[in-house]
Order: C-alpha cells, then structure tokens, then sequence
C-alpha cells in the first residue's frame, strides 16, 4: 500500500453484511484507503480486538469464521502518485519468521487466510505442486509465497535483507534553527531549551551483514518508524534451575533439528514436553512420530476453555485433536507407570532440570516427581526483541512495567491509524498489537498506510500555501 497500490470496492461486489454494503457503496468512487475507517468498522465483530483488522478481513474474506469461502470484495489499483518513500528492513528474506518454521507441520490456518492482494495463494501454489490435498498448507511453502509476492508486485527496490537493527531513537529538530538541519541535543540541554524543539525524526542505526560474514553498519533517518517485527525473536523460558542444560531446547526447530539428526533415535528414556499451546501439540506430534516416548507437561486443566485445541474444528485439524485427545486420555496417576508412547501431566509444573539428564516435576498439591529425560522441549510462547528501543519498547506498552507481549502486554495503538498512543510517528502492527494470525495484521497496514496518506496531503497543502519555502 505505500508502493501506492489502492483497494477499491469491485463494481459486481456485494457484501453479505447489507450494512456495510450499503455504508461501501456510499463512497465507490474512493478507495478504502481514503474512506472513514472508523465509520466503516462500526458494528462489525471478528476474531481481533482492533476494529479495522476485522473490517480488512472482513473486505478480503466475507463471512470466513462461518465456514464461507466468498471472494474478495475488493480490486486493486497501482496508483503511482500515492507513493510514499519507504524502506523494509529485516534479518533475513520476506516472508520473516515463516523461514524458520519446522517444514513437516502444517500451518494452522487455511492457505487463502495467508494470501496477500493482488497474488491469489491458490494460483499460486497450484503452479507449485501437483495435488492440492485439503486447503492448509505447509510453512515452507507459506515463505516461498512471501518472497515470490515482492517479486511479483515489484516491490524488492524497497526491501533490505540481512539487516539487524541497533538502536532506533528520536531526533530532536531546533525550530530556531533555519537550515533545515536536524541535530542531536543533550538532555541537559534538551530539558532547558524544551519549549524550542518538537520531536520529528527518527534515527535508525544498525548493520547489514553480506556474503562474508562481514558487518557493514548504517544510519538512517526517517519521519515516521513502523514496527512489524512480530514475536517469536526470543522463546519464553521457565526461569529455574537447570535450564541452560544443552539437553534442554527452547524452539520447534532446534528439536526437529535434533530428531532429523537422528540424536534420540532408539533412546529409552522419554522426551519432556512443557507447554499447552499449537507449537507443543507440534513437538508431541513430531516426536510420536519418531516413536520417541513423550511426557507432556502443563500448568493447565484438560477441561481448560481457553485451551487452543477448544477453539479447532475437529474435521479441520485432526492431528491436534489427536494430540488433545492423548492430554485427556493419557494422564499419568500414581497407580500406573508411564505410558510407552506418551503421558501427560495435566496441571503441573517443572520445577528443575538437573546435570544428569533428570527433571522434577510437581502437581498443585505440591507432590514431586523425578524422571530421566533424553532431552526437554520448554515452548511456551516467546517474546518481541524491542531491544532497539528504549527500555525495550516497554514504555510502549498497556503496562510499561511489563515487556511486550503479543496477549498479555501489547503495544498501546490509536485504532484506527496503529500510532503508539505514548510516541508520535512511531507504529506498530501484528503480533505487536495483538493480531497473531496473517489475516488480521493486514487491517495494520491499511491504518498506517491511511495516516501516512492524509499526513502528507497535509505536508503537500503546507508546501502551496507557503509558497513552496522548503517545508517538506
């Protein structure tokens, strides 16, 4: 959308929500990104706590959360002059954090949930493979759709690989100053001359690694910083003794590693799981699988709601089912040893890993367990690395004694346009703000993207109005 491409209503569309419909059609002739988004929003509800995700998905995917598969509603346009000059900078291709997801898994979402406008994902994973069985996909081919859909929208003069950020911190600009150069002020200074300067621009240091190995470093400079840089940078951890063992992973992919690798082949003694959420449905998976014997611990009841397996459609996901089904059926009690394939411990926690490979284990009741391990898989969420930031983006947040996190913590954002409430032209979107699944982060984009578009309108109108003196 900042390369300039609009989504306008189609001209044949019909919206099976009459009212929004009807709000569309009053306003056909602009697109969505000029339209009041607000007003657009009102009254819908979806499966995300900020209004314009839902009213994006909403456009691209009519009624999806009642099992419909109804065309977007929406046609795009390249629109040139609505251009705004932009760099993407990330660690390694587009596509993020789908790179380094374990390939035998299949995503949770359906594969058009995942597409992007303007390249249906259907095309183009038919051309891909031969046989479409059933609509979710595997992460290896969600990435490659990713890196293809820069190419074939012609956005890579925009994008920047390799790149890892150091610091992105405010300039501050004297007003006093007429030689349009922006300068660093102490704080000293800053504090006694407040009243003289307004914060304006944002300075972005970092390095780019290249084909070497070597680090070349930059600096930029840019009015507005949006921040899409999701949440899986840093795994959560339990925090107790023991857990810097290396017979102790924190990721999908380092188990998988170890499981290809062939390192616990043939091992008697079971691996431990901890956690309740998808990623340790996929290691339970992964290792009964392999034949590996698996103990499943977590903190919560198998009768939990809020249980993500709660949440699945039996039809449509029915290896996690089976992994749920395992939870409820295959709990460890005191009159039975452990199972050869998998037991669970329902409402338990780890409470250290010792140096021989063993863990304690203990229930609600206080009552410990010890077994030996092949090895541990601690996945239970992870975290943003705002470390670029000050106070690592904690300020940022609805609690700011508290890090960032996708449900707990999120950033604070206006919702309509994703400006953090506590920095000016600072934006954040996704997982950031809450929105864990590609269909909504979407709705970030079109935020950020309608604040950019009416603020330089703004800038253009200053410019006539002044006679064109150098303010933009």
């Amino acid at each position: 959308m900042l390369s300039g491409y609009r989504p306008y209503l189609s001209s044949e569309a019909i919206h099976p929500n009459t009212i929004l419909h009807s709000k569309l059609e009053e306003a056909r002739h602009l697109s969505i990104v000029d339209q009041d988004l607000e007003y657009l929003s009102e009254g819908l509800e979806g499966r995300s706590s900020n209004p314009v995700a839902v009213l994006f998905d909403t456009l691209l995917h009519p009624d999806a959360d009642f099992g419909y598969d109804y065309p977007s509603v929406l046609h795009w346009k390249l629109e040139q002059h609505h251009y705004i000059p932009h760099l993407v900078l990330g660690k390694g291709p587009p596509g993020g954090a789908w790179h380094n997801m374990e390939g035998s898994m299949l995503t949770i979402s359906f594969g058009n949930w995942m597409e992007l406008p303007g390249l249906k994902f259907k095309d183009w994973v038919s051309s891909k493979r031969r046989n479409l069985k059933g609509d979710r996909v595997m992460p290896e081919e969600i990435a490659r759709y990713y890196k293809h859909y820069v190419k074939v929208m012609g956005l890579q003069k925009n994008f920047r690989e390799n790149t890892y950020i150091t610091s992105v911190s405010r300039l501050y600009r004297d007003q006093v100053n007429n030689d349009g150069q922006g300068r660093n002020v102490s704080t000293q200074h800053l504090q006694i001359e407040k009243s003289k300067f307004t914060k304006r621009n944002w300075e972005i240091r970092g390095y780019q690694r290249v084909g070497d190995g070597s680090h070349i470093p930059f600096c930029l400079f840019a009015e507005n910083v949006a921040l899409a840089t999701g949440t899986l940078d840093s795994p959560g951890r339990l925090e107790i003794e023991g857990e810097d063992f290396p017979f102790v992973f924190h990721s999908m992919p380092e188990f998988g590693a170890a499981v290809s690798k062939g390192k616990l082949r043939g091992k008697v003694d079971p691996v431990l799981i901890v956690g309740s959420g998808l990623t340790a449905a996929d290691a339970v998976l992964c290792a009964y699988n392999n034949n590996i014997p698996v103990i499943h611990v977590f903190r919560r009841r198998v009768t939990d709601p809020d249980l993500i397996f709660k949440q699945l459609p039996k039809k449509l996901y029915p290896e996690y089912h089976k992994v749920y089904h395992m939870m409820c059926t295959q709990s460890y009690s005191l009159d039975s040893n452990l199972l050869s394939d998998y037991t669970s411990f329902p409402e338990h926690h780890v409470l250290a890993f010792k140096s021989d490979m063993k863990c304690i284990l203990q229930n609600i009741s206080g009552l410990k367990k010890i077994f030996k391990l092949s090895a541990a898989v601690v996945l239970i969420g992870s975290h943003p690395n705002l470390s670029f930031l000050k106070e690592q983006g904690r300020y940022l947040g609805h609690n700011s004694s508290l890090p960032i996190t996708c449900k707990g913590n999120p950033v604070e954002i206006d919702a309509y346009t994703y400006e953090c409430v506590k920095e000016a032209n600072l934006f954040a979107l996704g997982p950031l703000v809450g929105d864990n699944f590609v269909r909504f982060l979407k709705g970030g984009a079109l935020g950020v993207t309608r604040c950019l578009a009416i603020r330089q309108k703004k800038k253009k109108h200053l410019f006539v109005e002044r006679g064109g003196d150098g303010m933009v």
